[in-house]
């Protein structure tokens, strides 16, 4: 039994280091992921704390659906650190939705300008990251040469 390797994945031995942009990358997509999650469960607490909830409901679905939003980047990440291909599609769908919420934020000025610019640099970053030759090669992605029939 032969495998035809290509060398895209040459970089992917597991003896290989991973590059320091795809562990920066992965970093800060935790990062987010850990942002978000905090804020769910901050939304959360603050609902089952007797915190001023016009609608209940409303509330626990909102807690429910950023606690869920928050598997997304966590889950790119832990692929990211551990080289797995299919990982930089959601890295990069997090940070595209990060974007327009970042400039959102931004818009009210004060100390929302400040996060918004936070959210928006970190997005663009891990955005710049992601499309490296390193990046790419490490998880795989990038041109391919054809197999022979």
């Amino acid at each position: 039994m032969t495998t035809d390797a290509s060398p895209a994945d040459a970089h992917r031995t597991p003896e290989s280091p991973r590059p320091g942009r795809l562990t920066a990358a992965a970093a800060v997509v935790a990062a987010q992921g850990v942002v978000v999650a905090g804020l769910g469960v901050t939304m959360l607490v603050m609902l089952l704390t007797g915190g001023r909830a016009d609608d209940t409901v409303q509330a626990l679905t909102g807690a429910a659906t950023v606690l869920a939003l928050a598997v997304l980047p966590l889950a790119a990440a832990r692929g990211l650190w551990l080289r797995r291909r299919w990982s930089r599609g959601p890295a990069v769908i997090v940070q595209l939705m990060a974007l327009p919420v970042g400039w959102q934020m931004a818009q009210n000025g004060g100390v929302w300008l400040a996060a918004g610019a936070v959210i928006a640099l970190t997005a663009l970053a891990v955005l710049g990251l992601l499309m490296t030759p390193a990046a790419a090669g490490a998880l795989g992605v990038g041109p391919r040469e054809p197999r022979d029939a």
